[in-house]
This record gives C-alpha cells, structure tokens and sequence, in this order.
C-alpha cells in the first residue's frame, strides 16, 4: 500500500516539477531578449516585441514580471554587477585620478553599446534585494574613489556623487543624436567634461578627434527623420 502511495506522489512531483523548469526557462528567454531589445532601442520598446523575440506570448511576460520595471531591473542585474566590480576595482587603483577617469569613460562606453543602460541607471527602480546590493557596492566604490582623487588633489573639491548622473544624461543626449552617424563623438564631449572635474592646475589630458561637419550633418538629418517618423499621424482614407 505504501510502495502505492509513494508512487502517486512522485507522479504528481513530475508534473510540477516540469512547470517549474519551464517557467524558469521561460524567464531565462524573456530576459534575455529583453536584454537584446533595450540595448538596441531602449527600455521604451513595447513589450509585445521582448514577448515575439523569447518565443513565448504576451501573457507569459506578464505571468513572469507584472510591470515593466520588474523586468528592467532583471534584465540589467547583471549589467549592474558588473559595473560594481569594476568600480570596486578602480576605488583601489594606486593613481585615484586614472582610476576615477577609466571608471567613468567605462560607463560611457556602456551607453555608446546599450541605449536602455542610461535610463535603467537613472530611473532609481524599486529592485530586488539581490540587485539592491550591487547597487549599494556601486555608490560606495564611487564616494570612495571620488573622496581619494580629491585628497590626491586631482579632482575638484565641489564634485559631488550627483555629477555623474548629470554626465550620464548629458552624454545619452549626445548619443541619441550621433550614434550612427558619429559613434564617437561622445567621447570629446566626455574629455571636456573630465577636464572641468579636474582639481585646477592639475594637467590637462589631449582631446579625442572631433566630430566632421558631414558626421554632424548626417546625425542632424537622422534625427530628424527619427523625430518625424515618431509623430507622424496616420493616414486617413
């Protein structure tokens, strides 16, 4: 009788263990995809997009993460994690100024390859507590590394932690405009701010190339089709 009993509950165990296994694979597929999606075309994307590239339906994401914000904060953990170990890493440089510089030329660098990274940054999402704690080793790496470049008297005594959300901003507009047409032009807009966050009389580094007229031109007249194309009425017939 009890060999009966034992047989029926790993039966049912199955079942449900095979629900379980697919539901997390299916999490795995949309937060993969919705990585994909908001680093080609922001966190913005309709989600129906995230749902067609996974392979699963609409109901699904939303079964997996009920709000839009849920399913930023999943996508970019890793991304996060990843930002705060090399944060931690460059708190401990023996140059504060190089280590601070590298930091942030390599947050820059993220949002010239992933066009959702500035907006899930700035947005301060509620997250989880696992993402809640690479969020924390990430501010306190950077009040480090911030306080040591201004004891070295490389960095500017007035610099506060909130620059850098203002730079994050700054150099997304100026990607929003150039990133096809002039990928790097972030970077001489970058080289000048650093320089201002120099402490004065520090030396100056030499500027990356600037931008061509035609470069210029080109992201204008790309912009400008994108703005078009974003609020253009449809036809009626």
């Amino acid at each position: 009788m009890s060999s009966e009993h034992e047989a029926s509950g790993e039966a049912a165990a199955a079942p449900s263990r095979t629900l379980r296994a697919d539901a997390e694979r299916n999490r795995a597929r949309l937060v993969e995809a919705a990585r994909s999606v908001f680093a080609e075309n922001g966190i913005e994307s309709p989600l129906e997009n995230i749902a067609e590239r996974a392979g699963v339906g609409i109901a699904t994401l939303y079964r997996r993460f009920p709000t839009r914000e849920e399913l930023i904060a999943a996508t970019y953990e890793a991304k996060l994690a990843e930002i705060a170990d090399i944060t931690e890493e460059a708190s401990r440089a023996p140059d504060a100024w190089t280590g601070f510089r590298d930091c942030i030329e390599h947050f820059c660098a993220t949002q010239a390859e992933n066009q959702g990274f500035t907006s899930a940054v700035i947005m301060a999402l509620p997250v989880p507590a696992e993402v809640s704690v690479h969020r924390e080793r990430l501010r306190k790496s950077l009040a480090a590394l911030v306080q040591r470049a201004q004891e070295e008297g490389t960095l500017r005594d007035d610099f506060v932690l909130e620059d850098i959300a203002l730079l994050l901003m700054a150099t997304g507009a100026i990607l929003g405009v150039t990133r096809e047409a002039a990928p790097h032009a972030w970077r001489r807009l970058l080289a000048y701010q650093l320089e201002a966050f120099r402490a004065p009389g520090d030396p100056a580094d030499p500027l990356p190339t600037a931008p061509t007229a035609m470069q210029l031109r080109r992201a204008s007249e790309a912009h400008r089709a994108r703005v078009r194309q974003t609020h253009r009425t449809p036809s009626t017939p």
